[in-house]
C-alpha cells in the first residue's frame, strides 16, 4: 500500500539570503503549571515583513506575542533578534513597539503627550526634534491636526492609530501588534487594516500582528502563522494558506471550505513507481487522479508529485464553496438545499448530502434539489493513509 503522506506544514519561501531573521523562536515553550500555552514553536520573521499569528481563542497566539515583547520568559527554547539572544532583555530594552487590544492610552495626555511619551526614555530617530516627531507620525496616521485632542474626544479608530503612532515614536526595529481592532465594527476594521499595511509598508517596520479573524489575516500579511493548541499548524503566504492547507484543521479554520475522506478505488496516469494504476506507462504530463469512494460516491482528485497514493488508501481533501458549480464537474453528487445567505456579491448556500454539510457560494438562488461538482484540479489533498 501508499506510504502515509501529509502536506508539509513548513514555509517553502523561507528567507535563503543567510542573514539572520529579524526575529526567530527556536524551539520555544511556556508552560503555566501543566498547561504549555506555547509548545516547542520554531519559527522565523524576516526583516521589514508583515508575520500574522491567527488561530481561534487560546491556541496561544497571544502568548508567543508576550514572549517575543519580554513580557513573559520562556520555559525552554530561545528568543533571538537579529542573530543575537534576548534571555534576559527587558521589555524596554528590545527596542520594540507594542500595540495592545485596549490602546491603553493616557486619558490626562494630549494626543501628542501620549504619541510622544516613549520619547522620554529615547531619543527621537534622525535626529528630528520631539515635536517634529510626533508631528510626523501624526501625518503618517492621518490625524494631523489631533496633537491638542483629548484622546477620549476620539472615535475607536482615531485611538487605535494614536496608539500605533505612540509604539512608533522611538522609532523600533520591531512592531508588535495583539488583536488591535478586535473591538471595531467590521466596516471600520477594513478600512483601518489598510491603513495599518501602508504604515507598516511605508516604514519598512518587522512587524508580528496578532487575529483571530481569518479574513484579516489572509488580507494584510506577507506571511502567516495558523496556530493551533500553542504550535504553527502551517506557515506560508495568504494564497498557500487558502488554496493549499496542510491540514484539516487549517482547512476548515481558514475560510469556508467542504472537506471529504474516503478510500481510494483507482489511481489513473503518473509514471511507474509512483502508485499509479493501470495507466502508468502514461506520459508524467498526464496528472494522477485518485478516484475516490466517499458515502458511496466516486470523486476524482488530483494528486500530486512524490505523493504515493494506492487503491485501498485512505484519503482527505477539500473544495473551497466557489469551486463547486452547478450542474459542472467531472464529479458530481446531488444534494438538498438547507438554508441560503445572501451576501451581497453572492450567496452563501449549505446543503445537505447524505448527512453531510457541503457550501457553496453562487450568484443564483438555489432551491430544493441540486446537482454540484468539482474537477479533480479543483480539489486540495490534505492526508493520505496507507491501509
Amino acid at each position: 500500500m501508499g506510504s502515509e503522506w501529509a502536506p508539509s506544514s513548513a514555509d517553502p519561501t523561507a528567507d535563503s539570503t543567510g542573514d539572520p531573521p529579524a526575529v526567530e523562536l527556536d524551539g520555544v515553550t511556556k508552560r503555566y503549571g501543566d498547561t504549555a500555552a506555547v509548545d516547542d514553536v520554531s519559527l522565523a520573521v524576516r526583516e521589514g515583513e508583515f508575520f500574522t499569528l491567527v488561530g481561534p481563542s487560546g491556541c496561544g497566539k497571544t502568548t508567543t506575542l508576550r514572549l517575543i515583547a519580554g513580557f513573559e520568559e520562556p520555559t525552554a527554547g530561545e528568543i533571538r533578534f537579529a542573530g543575537d539572544s534576548v534571555a534576559g532583555v527587558p521589555p524596554e530594552e528590545r527596542d520594540v513597539g507594542v500595540v495592545f487590544q485596549n490602546y491603553a492610552l493616557f486619558p490626562h495626555m494630549t494626543v501628542g503627550e501620549n504619541v510622544g511619551y516613549g520619547l522620554n526614555f529615547a531619543d527621537p530617530p534622525e535626529g528630528v526634534s520631539r515635536d517634529e516627531r510626533v508631528a510626523e507620525l501624526l501625518e503618517l496616521v492621518d490625524l494631523p491636526d489631533a496633537a491638542d485632542r483629548d484622546p477620549e474626544s476620539l472615535s475607536g479608530g482615531q485611538q487605535q492609530r494614536v496608539a500605533m503612532a505612540r509604539a512608533l515614536a522611538p522609532g523600533p526595529d520591531l512592531l508588535l501588534l495583539d488583536e488591535p481592532m478586535s473591538a471595531l465594527d467590521a466596516r471600520l476594521r477594513e478600512r483601518l487594516r489598510v491603513q495599518v499595511r501602508k504604515i507598516q509598508s511605508e516604514l519598512s517596520i518587522t512587524t508580528v500582528y496578532v487575529t483571530h479573524d481569518q479574513e484579516e489575516a489572509l488580507a494584510i500579511s506577507d506571511r502567516v502563522a495558523v496556530m493551533r493548541d500553542g504550535t504553527p499548524e502551517q506557515i506560508a503566504p495568504p494564497r498557500t494558506v487558502y488554496r493549499e492547507p496542510s491540514s484539516r484543521f487549517v482547512a476548515e479554520f481558514v475560510g469556508d471550505n467542504n472537506v471529504f475522506a474516503g478510500r481510494v478505488v483507482d489511481v489513473e496516469g503518473g509514471e511507474a513507481g509512483d502508485g499509479g494504476g493501470a495507466d502508468d506507462a502514461e506520459s508524467n504530463d498526464t496528472p494522477r487522479i485518485a478516484a475516490v469512494d466517499v458515502g458511496g460516491e466516486t470523486l476524482r482528485v488530483a494528486v500530486g508529485e512524490g505523493v504515493g497514493v494506492e487503491p485501498g488508501d485512505r484519503l482527505t481533501f477539500c473544495v473551497r464553496p466557489e469551486y463547486l458549480r452547478i450542474d459542472e464537474g467531472e464529479s458530481r453528487v446531488l444534494a438538498t438545499v438547507e438554508s441560503a445567505e445572501f451576501l451581497g456579491e453572492t450567496t452563501r448556500v449549505t446543503l445537505d448530502w447524505g448527512g453531510r454539510d457541503l457550501v457553496v457560494r453562487t450568484r443564483d438562488p438555489l432551491s430544493g434539489e441540486v446537482v454540484v461538482g468539482f474537477d479533480p484540479e479543483d480539489a486540495h489533498l490534505i492526508g493520505s493513509d496507507g491501509a
